[in-house]
């Protein structure tokens, strides 16, 4: 608890100025936010493959070799925001409590992602534009292929960090992995579910992947002849 005659001493002055990013830190924050969100907006309204580089640079007004400091190519500011996602997800997994079951932490970890989803990517895009990329990531080959390539490697992330969680040995047994492939696949399924619904916000989202998620006891163990549809 600070006094009146500690919290103006030089000390904790240095420790609150240390904490807080300087002006050339913020500056290059806000060119780079700049950046991602011109370049969001130009790939959701003319496409990914029409885009360049110098479109992008010149919306923000800045040079081509500015944006490659930031970026080392297109590819990269398309899925910028995505790795925030994905690292706000792991993040929340993470904090779950060790006892929780390895599905229902993933299940909570992500249904909790979608509620503070703006707390991950709101101070750099709006929600809505990350979700109108996501549907341009979907219909578009060459970053649909990427996609794939990464979340291959985030479920491992994944995996790992349930292994870690129960105590096992990922490489011996196999049940993280096993998990996280039923869990990745639940999400694939919902993300092309959801990317031909017209009403493709976040809370449509949500939802879709709630009631997927529910199902995939049912799915795996049930009988699907007396089992009720739902």
């Amino acid at each position: 608890m600070e006094t009146a005659g500690t919290a103006g001493t030089p000390a904790r002055t240095a420790a609150r100025t240390a904490a807080r990013p300087g002006l050339r830190e913020r500056k290059k924050r806000r060119t780079r936010d700049a950046l991602l969100r011109a370049a969001l907006e130009l790939f959701t309204t003319q496409g990914y493959e029409r885009t360049t580089v110098d479109e992008i640079a010149e919306a923000v007004d800045v040079s081509q070799r500015t944006f490659f400091r930031y970026f080392p190519g297109k590819e990269e500011a398309a899925f910028a925001v995505q790795e925030m996602v994905e690292a706000h997800f792991v993040d929340s997994l993470r904090a779950r409590p060790p006892g929780e079951a390895p599905l229902e932490a993933l299940r909570r970890s992500l249904l909790e992602g979608w509620d503070t989803i703006s707390d991950a990517v709101g101070s750099v895009v709006p929600v809505e534009l990350y979700l109108r990329m996501f549907r341009v990531i979907e219909s578009t080959p060459v970053l649909l292929a990427e996609h794939l390539r990464r979340s291959a490697q985030t479920e491992e992330r994944i995996a790992r960090l349930l292994a870690e969680r129960e105590g096992l040995d990922v490489d011996t047994d196999p049940r993280p992995r096993l998990a996280v492939a039923v869990f990745g696949s639940v999400m694939r399924v919902t993300s092309c579910q959801w990317s031909t619904r017209e009403d493709a916000g976040a809370e449509a989202m949500r939802e879709l992947t709630a009631a997927y998620l529910d199902q995939v006891g049912p799915a795996l163990t049930g009988n699907w002849r007396t089992s009720p549809r739902r």
